[in-house]
């Protein structure tokens, strides 16, 4: 593709050298340029792409977009100076692969909570319609059935369109995808279209990386903010910020909620650690997922089905044999007769919603023994309200290690424990060893009695000092029941 159509939609303020050139890949990482490539250079959080354009030339880039111009400018390599690259880069990337989003239909989900749970459940819901579709989530991202590892929540703009392409060129009509906070800040979702978003819920998170709450949540508000008048964007009225998020998006907007006059409403009849009875909408269905939490993740699927075209009859028959998300609520059975739940639920507010969710099942006849961390080199904010929340709502915890990246276990640990207040302390252990830590509670748990070990869920890694360990929640309690 030419440079000048590549640069289409961009406003160009200096331009140095020819815009006729072939240009057959674009990059933001310097690494990954082979000759023909289009480098921008972006300012990021990281480092500044700025500080590469040397080596992008060495390694073959015939183009650089960029916000100054470098003293330098190397004969046979066209200079395009923009104001801000970091917006540009996702229509630049848009351009390139062939406007993808707007030949299948893209929903986005974007909340503190039920991200994955929503984005992966409608993925299968579609498919069992018999769509061909894809997702792109924390746990993985698929283009039909075919699996493609996810190292972010949401890839950079340039992998995210290269994703969709593909999608496209093997037939997906659908594509889900979670819009974290952080790709919404940096502009990875930058010129893509969506057919619809969803808003799940807005708790404290991510405040390393935005400093305020309200810059979180404007983030996300950002996301519903850009959607056009001919897509729908479906809000939870249980949370406080579902309105403020619709207020000035052009989208059609619907509503969901458990306590509210809504578009989308349910309410539990029966739950078990098996799955929920419900009625939806004035329709009796039996789901085998667990907790309140989920059903505002249901009402959130439903509502997008029946606005994606689909009938709610349909919809509530192909739900009814869903599946649980790897590492959401999942229950494993204890030969010794307790219930051990592996879940993500890595924020103050998602483990509330977890421990409410067994306490209404549980009822008081057995035990609560909760195993949790937080992670490393992330908002150290929320390490004792976590704390906290699990000591107010469980009869054990036990604090231990959860990724702590290149923080020291045991000083993430103890900004944990300073949530604990003296009432709670003396039913409060701290493991550094997070296998051993959950072989105590095994230890500790008697029959009937529920384990939560919380934070990780999905993940199979531990990250110690940049390294990545293998350690699966599931796994190691798997093998303990052995023992």
């Amino acid at each position: 593709m030419k440079l000048s159509e590549v640069l289409k939609n961009i406003v160009i303020l200096e331009s140095v050298g020819k815009t006729d050139i072939e240009i057959c890949g674009i990059q933001i990482d310097s690494r990954k340029i082979e000759a023909g490539h289009l480098f921008i250079a972006v300012c990021g959080t990281q480092a500044d792409g700025h500080q590469y354009i040397g080596k992008a030339i060495a390694q073959g880039a015939t183009a650089v977009v960029c916000q100054q111009l470098p003293e330098d400018l190397p004969a046979g390599v066209t200079f395009i100076r923009i104001e801000d690259t970091e917006d540009a880069t996702g229509k630049i990337a848009t351009q390139f692969y062939g406007n993808p989003s707007t030949q299948l239909k893209l929903v986005g989900v974007t909340g503190t909570n039920g991200k994955t749970t929503i984005a992966t459940l409608l993925y299968e819901i579609f498919t069992a319609f018999g769509n061909k579709c894809g997702l792109c989530s924390t746990v993985c991202n698929y283009i039909g059935e075919r699996a493609i590892a996810a190292d972010h929540t949401t890839p950079d703009a340039i992998t995210l369109n290269q994703l969709l392409s593909q999608m496209v060129k093997e037939g997906c009509q659908y594509a889900f995808m979670e819009c974290s906070s952080h790709a919404i800040h940096q502009k990875r979702i930058g010129g893509l279209r969506f057919e619809g978003g969803i808003f799940t819920n807005l708790t404290r998170d991510h405040l390393d990386y935005h400093k305020t709450f309200e810059n979180y949540r404007d983030a996300k508000k950002a996301f519903f903010d850009g959607l056009d008048k001919s897509a729908f964007a479906i809000t939870n009225l249980d949370d406080k910020n579902g309105l403020f998020m619709t207020q000035n998006t052009s989208a059609t907007v619907k509503t969901y909620s458990q306590t509210r006059m809504a578009d989308f409403h349910a309410k539990i009849t029966e739950m078990t650690f098996e799955g929920m009875e419900l009625n939806v909408n004035g329709q009796d269905v039996y789901v085998p997922l667990v907790g309140k939490f989920n059903v505002s993740n249901l009402l959130a699927i439903f509502g997008a089905a029946v606005m994606l075209g689909k009938e709610p009859t349909e919809v509530l028959t192909v739900l009814s044999s869903v599946r649980s998300v790897s590492g959401r609520f999942e229950a494993l059975r204890s030969p010794k007769g307790f219930t051990a739940i592996v879940d993500y639920a890595h924020t103050p507010d998602a483990l509330v919603n977890v421990l409410n969710a067994i306490d209404e099942i549980l009822c008081h006849r057995g035990e609560v023994i909760t195993v949790c961390g937080a992670g490393g080199n992330r908002d150290k904010g929320k390490r004792p309200l976590m704390a906290h929340e699990a000591a107010r709502l469980s009869d054990k915890v036990i604090i231990t290690s959860d990724n702590p990246r290149f923080e020291e276990p045991q000083d993430i640990i103890n900004d944990m424990l300073a949530g604990i207040t003296d009432e709670e302390r003396g039913k409060v252990l701290s493991i550094v060893d997070r296998k051993e830590a959950i072989r105590t509670a095994c230890m500790l748990a008697k029959k009937g009695d529920v384990i939560l070990v919380a934070g990780k869920g999905h993940e199979n890694y531990q990250e110690i000092k940049g390294v990545k360990h293998h350690f699966d929640d599931k796994e190691v309690l798997l093998e303990i029941f052995q023992e």
